[in-house]
């Protein structure tokens, strides 16, 4: 069916089994745990994931154990140039069933390369599974750097995780104490500006997307998409690696709030494309 989410075959609320994964992972720790049990069983045989350095600035990386997984969980909002490791995952380290996790704009840019291979020839039928993540902006690194330093007090290589919600930005220490709260509204002028020309939220075209909005504190929304997508997560619950439950599909904070978010960007970034074609500037589309 085609919503203002894309298309997609179902859609639920999902959780980590493991323990380990759920501790410093993002809300239900979906694409960790997926990346792990397609290591463990044979469905992939490495992943492009986004780790990031001692100064909290994301980094792609090549992950072919559960450790280099796990090193990468929780999400980073300063864009990690995963598509930059493709041809070398395929060509170098002779992946032949590769894992791809990246935001709305990647999963397209992903899209298109497995359309219109060109440069990537050779590679296109070594892409395993695609995840995608819910977003809407995202930040320079520099522009994150002044947000968690001036604005937070935080010294970017003290950053455990951050996570943005209920209309703030939490960054967490390392040292354990108290997340401290940036609000949504004071963060807008650290914007990738080419975030405001994308129509994506939900990252349509990937196998199955994951973010934390429609669902319950602690648990992730699953959007299964396509037939590659439905047959990797059913084989994750089959073996009892995700705990599932039913999306709200009608209260304010289950789908609808999804659906509603989905749409508000479209509209929003719909006025600066035509805006930017009015004083003559390049667009996306």
């Amino acid at each position: 069916m085609t919503k203002p989410i894309g298309e997609y075959i179902e859609i639920i609320s999902a959780r980590s089994t493991d323990q380990e994964i759920l501790k410093r992972s993002q809300d239900g720790g979906i694409v960790t745990a997926a990346y792990i049990y397609g290591l463990e069983n044979g469905l992939l045989d490495g992943a492009i994931v986004a780790d990031t350095t001692d100064g909290f600035k994301p980094m792609p990386k090549i992950a072919k154990t559960r450790d280099d997984i796990l090193s990468a969980r929780g999400t980073k909002y300063s864009l990690s140039p995963n598509m930059s490791l493709v041809k070398d995952a395929v060509k170098e380290h002779a992946l032949e069933k590769l894992g791809f996790v990246g935001t709305p704009c990647q999963v397209i840019a992903m899209k298109k390369m497995m359309q219109y291979p060109a440069a990537f020839r050779g590679t296109v039928n070594n892409i395993g599974l695609v995840i995608g993540i819910f977003c809407m902006e995202n930040f320079p690194y520099n522009g994150m750097k002044t947000l968690i330093e001036e604005y937070a007090g935080v010294k970017m290589e003290d950053v455990l995780k951050t996570d943005i919600g209920k209309g703030k930005l939490f960054v967490y220490p390392k040292d354990g104490s108290e997340p401290i709260a940036i609000p949504i509204k004071e963060t807008h002028p650290f914007e990738q500006k080419s975030c405001h020309v994308c129509m994506d939220y939900t990252s349509e075209y990937a196998d199955f997307s994951t973010g934390s909005v429609g669902s319950p504190d602690g648990w992730s929304t699953v959007i299964i998409r396509n037939k590659r997508g439905k047959d990797f997560i059913d084989k994750m619950i089959a073996a009892g690696k995700l705990e599932t439950q039913p999306l709200d599909m009608e209260g304010k904070v289950g789908f609808p709030m999804l659906e509603k978010l989905s749409n508000d960007k479209k509209t929003k970034n719909a006025k600066e494309i035509e805006h930017r074609i009015e004083m003559g500037f390049p667009v996306p589309y």
